[in-house]
């Protein structure tokens, strides 16, 4: 298996299988822009992975990590250095994750930004040419990220051009650098994320470039979940320890003459809606 950055990298824990076969195995998948959005994105596909024998996460990273902040031990790092930390900071996030396989596609961020760039496209087409996951987590297409937004667009057009049977059955737009909490109740797509809050906690934990670096991840990432179950509901007890809330982005990919601005804009006008109701 082959991309088409010299860089990429393709690990599987413990060298259990081929990479082929690990990826071909999988049932829940996770594009993301950077190292470490997937294990605050999708910490609902990996546990709902981990420890089974019968469901297996993948995890796919679509830039280099060269643009990282860095300070601590990290300040005087190259962009090559910081690119090979990130690099490892992810394959220990997968083997802590147990997941089937992580894949680093290792492409510039702004190459990532050009919407037309074939390079790109053409790692996520091999991708789900083996892989043929039930349920995919992408950014959701309200991410202030601009990287973040980019990625699910290409990641988007790759899945529309899978024939219908091969399709996930549910995509899901997750939170990064905007939650989700401002969607109608409706329109909200709860995550229990309340299992194994050590295997949750060490994932993000083991980004210390990230953290080193000045950006709580760790500790901002436990907090939105705990505060997504405590604000949950008013007048009921907390059903759940940790809650990731995601738009549903199915649709998108059942029909790709759906447009994206269009279903974006229609939670936030259903919002809007809603808040005008309030007496």
């Amino acid at each position: 298996m082959k991309f088409s950055q010299p860089n990429a990298d393709i690990f599987v824990p413990e060298n259990e299988l081929p990479p082929p076969e690990a990826l071909a195995r999988s049932t829940h998948l996770c594009i993301a822009a950077h190292q470490d959005d997937i294990e605050i994105m999708a910490y609902h596909g990996i546990a709902a992975c981990f420890g089974r024998t019968d469901r297996w996460f993948t995890g796919v990273v679509a830039t280099n990590g060269a643009g990282s902040p860095r300070a601590g031990i990290y300040a005087g790092f190259t962009d090559a250095q910081m690119q090979a930390v990130r690099r490892r900071e992810q394959r220990k996030a997968a083997t802590v994750g147990d997941y089937s396989i992580q894949l680093q596609l290792a492409h510039p961020s702004a190459a990532v930004k050009d919407p037309a760039n074939a390079a790109v496209q053409a790692d996520l087409a091999a991708i789900f040419a083996v892989a043929t996951p039930e349920v995919v987590y992408l950014h959701q297409p309200a991410d202030k990220h601009d990287t973040h937004v980019a990625v699910f667009t290409h990641a988007l057009t790759a899945l529309r051009a899978l024939p219908a049977a091969r399709r996930p059955k549910r995509v899901l737009g997750c939170e990064v650098w905007r939650d989700l909490d401002w969607l109608c109740e409706a329109d909200k797509v709860l995550l229990d994320v309340s299992a194994h809050p050590n295997i949750a906690a060490a994932l993000v934990g083991v980004f210390d470039s990230q953290i080193s670096g000045g950006k709580r991840y760790d500790l901002a990432t436990a907090g939105r979940r705990l505060a997504n179950a405590t604000y949950h509901t008013a007048h009921a007890t907390d059903q759940h320890q940790g809650i990731s809330w995601a738009m549903d982005l199915t649709p998108l990919v059942l029909d790709p003459a759906l447009s994206v601005d269009d279903y974006t804009q229609s939670f936030i006008r259903r919002f809007a809606a809603a808040v005008a109701r309030r007496p």
